[in-house]
């Protein structure tokens, strides 16, 4: 779908989701008692505990968690982001582009995509119609919505296009315009957990289609008029003699009425004169097409006869039958084009059809040298007037080397006078990439005319580049989904283990034998929570916190460090532009875009060289003539990273921003750097595109729009929250579908004096509210569960506890949460994976700071 609002890496959410899942009740209840239990014991046994150890722990708590504070400022610590988890067949349901619903075969909804919201009338009272009660006001279309309805009972595959004046709802904009939509419905087979036979009901507005097949049709119309009315005859026979086709013109000069006309049941014996037919059933044996002149008299209705000229083709089939014939009758009659203003008008009515075609026409020699052309070939060919003549010009010379071959071909054929000559693809040697589908036939030879070979020339740049950039743009969006995917997966594992390790380091001091194997745990884990954050980079589902910056400045305070990390053998140049606009972007992330380059470029100069960081800006009227596939004109603020060292060969290029791959030695790079610049650039609203040249070295260009600063707009400062105390005794409900994560987060807040009680899902949490009347201070909640996810139960639970301070967890960025819950500005985010100590520093945040409403304004503020 082209650029429609939707998010570039997002399937739109479906309306409906009836899927099963969750554990049994049986288990709640044995671990609610479980959990019971513990807290009794907890508290009982409570006093049985030193306060100084108490004392000990709760100090080292507080410094762990000031530490993580001050690490959090400087930015050791990122977040990262969210999206919904699918499974493939409903991700596959997800993305169609029409309208899909799941029902039983009472009629039941099961599962609603996106798509098919969009219909008017699909939505009623906030619930999705099902399909046969969507079209059911549609009086002209019941019968139609009857037979897919009986099909869906009977679980038969069936489809109908339906057509209703104005389209659903009167959307069309002329109320007498009809609209078409095509509704199929087929079977499913049997899912598990869902006991009824499903059925699959699909909706799709074609209207555009069946216009485009109606306009196509009329074309056709229209073709067939012309040639009905053109100033020659035109008739096609069978094999057998029988004609097949006539023209409006010949039908009137051999006194036939067209309307009467019926394929077959005239012959060639009934139209040329004695034994003048089988001149027309001939054919060369070896299946070569060839276009023959032949003066015959054919017959009038009446029995009179008159002269033509036919220029007939016919030819053998493989098997040797004969195939249909293709014949041109001019009337040669006395009078038949009297006067030089007829002729006249006629050579100007075909120079006008010469040079008014929107494809290039060349006619050729025997050897491949340019006689004629129309206007447009020298706009295709990029060749002006003010150059040398075209003229005796071998055509091969305007066209790149490799397809050369291919058009000599070609040209051997015509000058053969083959009728099926494969198109030729090929560049074209003039500046840029410029690329022509050429189409060879052969030209009737005449005496004194040297031309031999006609050449159309369709110009398919456009379509080039829309190609290459459409699977460009499929490649990097399907890789960027599954690495989304991934991250999201792993941060749950991760915030697992480091969470874990946590709770063990807790009872393990550091001169314990277990303590390094811990922590060696816990490094290896925020390693890979590392890899994560570059993943979710690179799928542009990471967290930013975008300022307004001054390139400039900021590239000039990384100098430093990027003198450090590039060694005395290679030299670092840095040149700015004059009044270099300002960009709205994250700064960590940004820096982390310059110095991920720079590293790349001081690994392909093992030998010493130079690299060099440009700044300038880009206006819209420069940006327009720039060649980059996919950036529209616009202001925006250059960053060039150049270097002299090896260079990349095109076919490396085209695979560098993938995530995993790598030019390096195994063991020396994780093939995330690059992916993970693109990421950023992308997901700031910017472009990157390298140029390498083997041998040269290269230059990575990226484009970031222009920010206009409103009056008064100044970056954001973001203070961190100075907490010591982490313990509490409010009560906190936790909402967390995936166990291990739950358990460690429930064990996190209990050690620092919580009471947590604990759900797996939205509605078993609505079930716990219910148990202790609402009595809780906080809510914690996983984003993306099954049945009932975290913004939905939001909107439940606001509508008991309005001012309930939230909290909500994901693996996903921030951002997307935030669209979700757009209209509730209260709720705090804590990214995965998290430790013990963030967990227990940002409940503490949120319980401290003063109650907001869901517009972000505390209560009785003005």
């Amino acid at each position: 779908m082209a650029s429609s609002p939707l998010d570039e890496d997002n399937y739109p959410d479906p309306l409906v989701s009836a899927s099963r899942g969750g554990a049994g009740l049986w288990r709640v209840v044995v671990l609610a008692i479980v959990l019971i239990g513990a807290a009794v014991a907890l508290s009982t046994l409570g006093d049985l505990i030193p306060s100084d150890l108490v004392l000990l722990v709760l100090g080292v708590l507080a410094v762990v968690g000031v530490f993580c504070l001050f690490a959090l400022a400087a930015g050791l610590f990122r977040f990262a982001g969210s999206d919904e988890i699918r499974t493939l067949p409903k991700a596959m349901v997800d993305s169609l582009p029409y309208g899909a619903v799941v029902t039983d075969r009472d009629g039941k909804i099961v599962y609603v995509n996106a798509q098919y919201g969009n219909f008017p009338g699909a939505i009623s009272d906030g619930v999705p119609v099902g399909v046969p009660r969507l079209f059911a006001g549609q009086a002209e279309v019941s019968e139609a919505i009857y037979r897919l309805s009986r099909a869906a009972k009977d679980g038969r595959p069936a489809h109908e296009d339906i057509r209703i004046i104005g389209g659903l709802g009167g959307t069309m904009a002329d109320p007498n315009r009809p609209a078409w939509y095509r509704v199929g419905v087929r079977a499913l087979p049997s899912v598990e957990d869902i006991r009824k036979p499903l059925v699959f009901w699909s909706v799709e507005d074609i209207t555009r289609d069946r216009e485009g097949q109606e306009n196509a049709f009329l074309e056709l119309q229209r073709a067939i008029d012309y040639l009905d009315h053109a100033p020659a005859g035109f008739f096609s026979a069978d094999a057998q003699g029988r004609v097949q086709y006539l023209n409006s013109t010949l039908a009137d000069w051999l006194g036939h009425d067209l309307a009467e006309f019926e394929s077959g049941a005239i012959r060639l014996d009934d139209i040329v004169r004695g034994d003048g037919a089988s001149l027309l059933k001939r054919g060369r044996a070896d299946g070569e097409i060839r276009t023959e002149i032949i003066d015959i008299d054919l017959v009038r209705r009446n029995g009179t006869s008159f002269p033509v000229r036919l220029l007939h083709r016919a030819a053998r089939l493989a098997d040797g039958e004969l195939g249909e014939t293709r014949t041109l009758v001019l009337d040669r009659s006395r009078g038949a084009a009297d006067g030089e203003e007829e002729l006249r008008a006629s050579e100007v009515r075909f120079s006008r059809f010469f040079n008014d075609t929107p494809f290039a026409i060349a006619t050729l020699d025997s050897a491949g040298r340019i006689i004629r052309t129309n206007a447009p070939f020298g706009r295709i060919f990029g060749w002006s007037g003010g150059e040398k003549s075209l003229e005796m010009l071998p055509m091969a010379d305007l066209i790149a080397e490799p397809s050369r071959d291919s058009f000599a071909r070609a040209i051997a054929s015509a000058n053969e006078n083959r009728s099926e000559i494969e198109p030729v693809d090929a560049l074209l040697t003039r500046q840029g990439e410029h690329a022509v589908r050429l189409y060879v036939s052969g030209s009737e030879a005449s005496a004194g005319s040297p031309e031999r070979v006609n050449v159309y020339a369709l110009d398919m740049t456009e379509q080039r580049k829309l190609e290459a950039q459409f699977a460009q743009g499929q490649k990097m969006q399907a890789v960027g989904q599954l690495a989304g995917g991934v991250a999201h997966d792993f941060n749950n594992v991760l915030t697992a283990i480091i969470g874990f390790s946590d709770l063990l380091l807790l009872k393990h001091k550091s001169d314990d034998p277990s303590f390094g194997d811990i922590m060696s745990i816990k490094q290896s884990a925020n390693r890979a929570a590392g890899l994560t954050r570059q993943l979710l980079a690179f799928s542009r589902r990471q967290t930013l916190r975008p300022q307004i910056l001054e390139i400039p400045s900021n590239i000039d305070d990384l100098t430093v460090l990027l003198k450090r990390l590039i060694g005395e053998q290679i030299t670092l140049g840095v040149h700015h532009g004059k009044g270099i606009w300002p960009v709205r972007a994250d700064l960590v992330q940004l820096e982390q875009v310059v110095v991920n380059l720079v590293v790349n470029a001081r690994d392909a100069m093992p030998n010493g060289g130079a690299i060099t960081i440009r700044t300038d800006n880009v206006t819209e009227a420069e940006s327009a003539h720039l060649t980059y596939t996919g950036m529209p004109p616009a202001d925006y603020v250059l960053i060039e990273v150049e270097d002299t060292g090896t260079g990349m060969p095109p076919e490396v290029v085209e695979k560098i921003f993938e995530p995993f791959f790598s030019t390096k030695e195994l063991g020396k790079g994780t093939g995330l750097g690059l992916s993970t610049v693109y990421g950023i650039i992308k997901q700031t609203g910017g472009f990157i595109y390298p140029d390498s040249v083997v041998g040269k070295g290269t230059t990575f260009r990226i484009f970031l729009p222009r920010h206009i600063p409103v009056e008064g707009e100044v970056a954001p400062k973001v203070v961190a929250a100075q907490v010591k105390d982490l313990t509490g005794n409010e009560r906190i409900l936790l909402v967390e579908d995936e166990e291990s994560v739950r358990a460690f987060s429930a064990r996190a807040l209990k050690t620092t004096g919580y009471e947590v009680y604990e759900a797996d899902s939205g509605e078993e949490a609505l079930e716990v509210l219910d148990e202790i009347d609402n009595k809780i201070d906080l809510l914690i909640s996983d984003v993306v569960m099954p049945e009932m996810d975290g913004p939905a139960l939001l909107k439940k639970i606001r509508e008991r506890l309005p001012e309930l301070r939230v909290i909500f967890v994901s693996g996903y960025a921030e951002e997307s949460v935030r669209r979700d819950i757009a209209d509730d500005q209260s709720v705090e985010f804590l990214p995965k994976p998290y430790s013990l100590d963030q967990i227990n520093s940002k409940v503490k945040e949120v319980l401290s700071a003063p109650r907001r409403g869901k517009d972000g304004v505390m209560p009785g503020a003005e």
